[in-house]
């Protein structure tokens, strides 16, 4: 080995050597200064939530995030159950009065259940929804309507509801019983059903009859027993709801005393 190749070994080697005194010299000064500071200041430590001031953690704690609550609540009001002065005379749209309203916006009527089928494009499925339930006894119909009828079940639902919370009434789900219906379905009902007719507003998907006599109670929320009320409460309250729509010209609506329901077609 040549003398200058000897000294660029040994120059190497010194110089590795300084690199890691140099390494360790600031590992070991970082270490000195966080101890210092640790001492002066503990609360460094610990964690973000421990440092918020107590007076900020009680503002969060006493405001939890608002709730909406109805007028009629807030005022500590709650509205009567005023119901209708007379069945017969809100609700007086017989047969040829709600025909005209359901060839105006239905579908034609199909002969059967497979001619319905091929008409879905038409019509809405209503056999779910949160507002109403449909009757577990419905024979003579299929749960399908045309969208504005639709619509306007959800609506009655919707408002059935709204009235019960603003009345301070158990919760309830109206009953649908009776919805779109084929040729065939009206053929079946009217060997049996005096009052059925053969021009149905049934057949066109604009018309449903809701059950005045029987509803679905709705659980509570907390998981607590549902609490029943009688007909006699919630059918007035009912009857509210479809004057309003009436008046307001989003329906016609007959009071059916033989079957028990309200025959609605859309308008």
């Amino acid at each position: 080995m040549t003398f200058p190749l000897f000294c660029v070994i040994l120059l190497s080697k010194n110089m590795r050597r300084l690199k890691k005194k140099i390494f360790y010299g600031l590992c070991g000064g970082t270490v000195a200064v966080l101890g210092v500071v640790r001492l002066c200041n503990p609360s460094v430590t610990q964690p973000y939530a421990e440092c918020v001031p107590d007076s900020v953690a009680e503002v969060v704690e006493e405001q939890p995030v608002a709730v909406p609550v109805p007028v009629a609540v807030a005022h500590g009001s709650r509205h009567r159950v005023l119901g209708v002065h007379s069945y017969e005379d809100c609700f007086p749209d017989v047969q040829d009065t709600q025909i005209i309203a359901a060839r105006r916006w239905g579908v034609k009527p199909v002969q059967n259940r497979q001619a319905a089928e091929r008409r879905k494009q038409d019509l809405v499925y209503v056999g779910a929804n949160p507002y109403y339930c449909i009757d577990r006894s419905m024979r003579q119909s299929i749960p399908y309507l045309v969208p504005r009828a639709s619509l306007l079940l959800q609506q009655i639902g919707k408002n059935f509801l709204d009235s019960l919370y603003v009345k301070d009434i158990p919760m309830h789900r109206i009953i649908v019983s009776s919805v779109l219906r084929t040729e065939d379905d009206v053929a079946r009902l009217r060997r049996y059903n005096g009052n059925a007719t053969e021009q149905s507003c049934h057949r066109f998907g604009t018309t449903f009859d809701i059950k005045y006599v029987f509803y679905d109670p709705v659980r509570p929320a907390d998981g607590s027993p549902c609490e029943t009320v009688s007909d006699a409460i919630l059918k007035p309250v009912l009857a509210e709801v479809l004057r309003d729509l009436r008046q307001q010209g989003r329906c016609y609506v007959k009071h059916e005393r033989k079957q028990s329901c309200f025959h609605i077609t859309v308008r």
